[in-house]
């Protein structure tokens, strides 16, 4: 898995590309988490390039979203297509996150009050 960042504005995005499995999530997760103590308040998670992710990519997207309410700040997931959408329905996952469909999408319901 690689892992790929960038700002636009005050919005983060994080572009995984590969497998979130329970090879990579922890790195996953911690990036998240490091991202989020570092203040970022509106973070992106773009899963568009994502091949697979397995319950501990989920478990690691779900303490990231947690810990970004805790803060204050907000959480999106935008590129959850094929395999990967079918995982999140399959595990009931569709209503734990704000899912968008593309990352504009995405930083825009961010910005939103």
């Amino acid at each position: 898995m690689e892992l790929f960042e960038h700002v636009s504005d005050d919005v983060t995005i994080l572009e995984a590309h590969g497998r979130v499995d329970g090879t990579t999530a922890k790195e996953f997760g911690d990036r998240l988490v490091a991202l989020i103590h570092a203040g970022r308040r509106r973070i992106v998670v773009d899963l568009d390039n994502i091949a697979y992710i397995s319950s501990a990519g989920f478990r690691a997207l779900i303490l990231a979203d947690r810990t970004t309410e805790q803060r204050e700040g907000k959480l999106a997931l935008c590129g959850v297509t094929g395999e990967v959408m079918r995982l999140f329905e399959l595990g009931t996952f569709l209503e734990l996150f704000l899912i968008c469909p593309n990352q504009q999408d995405a930083i825009s319901k961010l910005r939103q009050p």
